[in-house]
Formats: C-alpha cells, structure tokens, sequence
C-alpha cells in the first residue's frame, strides 16, 4: 500500500519515549529581541539566496531528503513557547568538506557534507541540527543584532551571507553593504551557545534522540585540527564544561529507547563517501564551480515480494511522544514521517515514485476533517487514501469498538496493491479526540497472509493508551 496522504494531518509521532518533567528541566529564556518573527523570515530568506549563489548547495535528493527528514522530527518538537508560525524551516546539504552546519533567521539550514561523513550515528547529526534549530526558535541572531547599531534588514542579510562564505568574495558581499555586520551576526556569544545546547537537548529528547550524541559530536569537532581549527567553532565559542552540563542535562531528561543510529544514516553516509572529494572552502571561494553537483534522485527501493517474516509473538511497547504508546510485533521496524508512524517487517517497505510504501504492518496518524462525526470523518479518511490508492474498495460496514478508551469505528476494505498488483486486505480503525481531530490505525496485509495478520492487528489496537 503506497503511504497516506492526507493533506489535513496536524501532528506527528515521535520514536522515542520523553519522560523528563518539565521541572527537572533547565530552564530556557529567549533574550529580548526588537526585530519581529516575520523580519527574521525575510533575513533568513534573503540571505539564503545569497548562500545558494555563492556555496555548493546539494542538489541531491537522497541527500537533502534525509536531512530533512531529520530536521522536521527535531522542529515539531520545538517547544511551544519558542515556535513562530511564520518561520518555514528549510535543510539543505552543502558540498564542503569542513565540518560545519549554520542556520539563519526564520529557518534556513545549511549542513555541510563533511559534518555527515565525520559523524559516527544520526544521533550526533541531529545534535548539531539540534543545537543550530534552537538558535533559530530562540531567535539568537535578531537578538544579538538588537544589542548593535540598528541597520535595514536587506544591508544585513548580505554581510550575513558574507561572513559565512568567506575569503574574497565573501568581503566583497559584505563591503557591498556594511563590513563587519555579518561576522558580529553569526558568531554567537558564550551564552547564547549553552542556551542553544540546552534547549537542543530539549529538542533532541522530545524527537526521541539521546542529548549525550550532543555532547559527543561537539567533542569529536573539538578535537579537529586544521588552520585557526574547525569553523563551527569559531563561529559557536565553547561556553565552558560544555560536553559535562550538556550530559548533566541528559540525564534530567531520562530518554528511553533513544534513536541513536539507523541505516539510512549509514546509507547516506556511504554515498556520500562514494563521491569525488568535497572542496574546501578556499577551494570554494576560488572556484565558484567548485562542488557543483547535478543531483541525484532518489531510486526506488520496493518491499520484497515474499519472504516477509511472520509477526513475532513476542511484543515491543513504543512511546510516540505525548500522543499514545503502542505494542507490536518485536520483528517489525518503526519507521516515521511527517503525519504518520508506521511499524512493517524487515523487507516489507521501501518507497516508489518517491513516496514511502509498505505492504504488510500498521500505520497511524493523526488527522484534522471539516466533519466532527466519527462516520464521517472516517468516510474523509478513506476518500483521502483513495487518492494514492485510487483501486481501494468501498468500506462494507462499521463496526463499533474502543480504542484506548475511545469510542472507535473499525471498517475492513478491499486494495489492488500497486506494488504488487495482488489483492491486499487494509483494516480501519478510527477514533476522535475532544478537538476533533482524527486518530486512525491502518493494517495492511496481502489476501493471502491476512489470516496470519488479523489477529495481530486487532492485539495492536488493544495496545493502544492515549497520553495525550
């Protein structure tokens, strides 16, 4: 079955359980800032532009993907307090060698391609993707350019592209405004770090990564050498003891079940060790061609056919954040997107046409309809998953139920798998929440192995408690 997609979706599952109170937590403040969230968005934009004629920008679509992918667990995890609607957060390679990551106001980010190689997990990428996404919400940048001279937002958004290019031809783009604006922009000062580091473990632990790959990333760039060492920090001075209060606050927060690695990690990392070497940026600055890539798309990757593993009797529980847990089968893999988690075998996803698809395991996620009826709703629902599954037959009849506590509609529907072009059999189970939003869980089997699946949906489902 290809992934649901369902234009409404108003949340997102997260892999790990967050136990940490928020008393136990350190407290984070955002500094005073004159500047608005909407001129932060137009910095950030414009200095981008600027980034993107200037670097190497990857356009590779395995690569950015990833990151993305990445980002957008760690940025719906951003605390209510620091989100601003307006921000539009954005995570794009950069073919440099340095290890080095930057983020501009209002949600740009750029991770360069040696920061990937050089790190040993996911988890140490996400800390440095963490760490740049909270001086983002914590908007350190306008903050700290509320201390100086105040100056337009067009003369400071190309100092800012400036100083993070550097050599020639970035003084040339800072001299073409006001020199010296962007290197002041940038370089944060020693207290905006540590609020930067703990609110990334914040982040970090409610996206369910372990805030110590923090600590340990920051290690491994400290011990680079290289003239004036490594650029991310020059521009992120250490406040002091940072890899002890970063590990300090790790253990307030208590992550259990923490994602530290994962193969597509690896698989990125592999790839992009397959490819000539990066630049450097001196090499960039004399270069402008310098690290051009065309791309790369990325290729399918279709369930097996067969040989998918029989449910495991034994089970695992899984925390997706402050929204619900769930028991399943201890041989079925948990894979998230941006409005959905889903739980398959080893061989039984992989993604066609550039979408994620699975043909045998659950998915569920939580979606937002114009109707409050439960019947209704869950006829939105169906209707919405028609559009990717345009052979997905009509719902026979409803069956009431509960779920977590709930009351719940459950609907057993034909498909004609377009992975396959076999008969699959897709169970339907819906609920509502008091804000009407929609909670459903899908399980997905060929005709042929559903007799082996059915009960194990109906045990994941009984799972279920809502913590929300």
């Amino acid at each position: 079955m290809s992934r649901v997609r369902i234009k409404a979706a108003v949340a997102s599952m997260t892999l790990a359980a967050f136990v940490g109170t928020a008393a136990a937590q350190t407290p984070v403040v955002a500094p005073k800032n004159k500047y608005s969230p909407a001129e932060d968005v137009k910095l950030g934009q414009q200095a981008a532009q600027q980034v993107e004629k200037e670097l190497p920008v990857m356009r590779d679509e395995m690569v950015n993907s990833y990151l993305s992918q990445i980002g957008r667990r760690l940025a719906e995890n951003i605390p209510p307090e620091f989100r601003h609607p307006e921000f539009r957060y954005t995570f794009t390679g950069v073919n440099v060698r340095e290890i080095n990551a930057f983020a501009l106001p209002g949600g740009p980010m750029f991770i360069n391609r040696g920061m990937i190689e050089k790190a040993r997990t996911e988890g140490e990428v996400a800390g440095v993707m963490a760490h740049e996404l909270s001086h983002v919400a914590l908007r350190h940048g306008t903050a700290q350019q509320t201390k100086a001279t105040p100056y337009a937002i067009g003369e400071i958004a190309g100092a800012i592209a400036g100083a993070i290019i550097g050599g020639t031809r970035g003084r040339i783009l800072s001299d073409a405004t006001q020199f010296g604006i962007g290197t002041y922009f940038m370089k944060f000062s020693r207290e905006y770090e540590q609020q930067a580091d703990i609110l990334g473990t914040h982040i970090m632990a409610a996206a369910g990564y372990d805030p110590r790959d923090m600590a340990n990333v920051f290690r491994t760039i400290e011990k680079e050498s290289g003239p004036g060492g490594p650029q991310w920090m020059s521009d992120h001075p250490n406040p002091g003891n940072r890899y002890e209060y970063i590990n300090r606050e790790a253990q307030l927060l208590r992550v259990t079940d923490a994602r530290h690695d994962s193969r597509d990690f690896q698989q990125v990392q592999a790839y992009l060790r397959s490819l000539p070497r990066a630049p450097s940026m001196e090499e960039v600055s004399r270069n402008p061609n310098a690290g051009r890539t065309s791309g790369r798309t990325v290729p399918d990757s279709r369930p097996s056919v067969g040989n998918i593993p029989r449910p495991d009797s034994r089970t695992t529980t899984y925390s997706e954040g402050n929204l619900f847990r769930v028991s399943v089968p201890s041989n079925w893999r948990e894979l998230a997107s941006n409005n959905s988690v889903t739980f398959a075998p080893e061989g039984a996803y992989g993604t066609m046409n550039g979408s994620s698809v699975f043909t045998h395991g659950v998915e569920m996620g939580l979606a937002r309809y114009e109707s409050h009826d439960l019947q209704t709703a869950t006829d939105e629902l169906l209707q919405s998953l028609r559009q990717s599954n345009p052979r997905l037959g009509a719902a026979r009849n409803y069956d009431r139920g509960s779920i977590g506590g709930h009351q719940a509609i459950h609907a057993t529907v034909s498909n004609v798998s377009d992975l396959t072009g076999g008969q699959e059999v897709i169970e339907v189970y819906t609920t509502q929440f008091g804000d009407g939003s929609l909670f459903y869980m899908l399980g997905v089997a060929p005709r042929e192995d559903y007799g082996a699946y059915s009960g194990v949906f109906r045990n994941v489902v009984r799972s279920i408690q809502f913590t929300r």
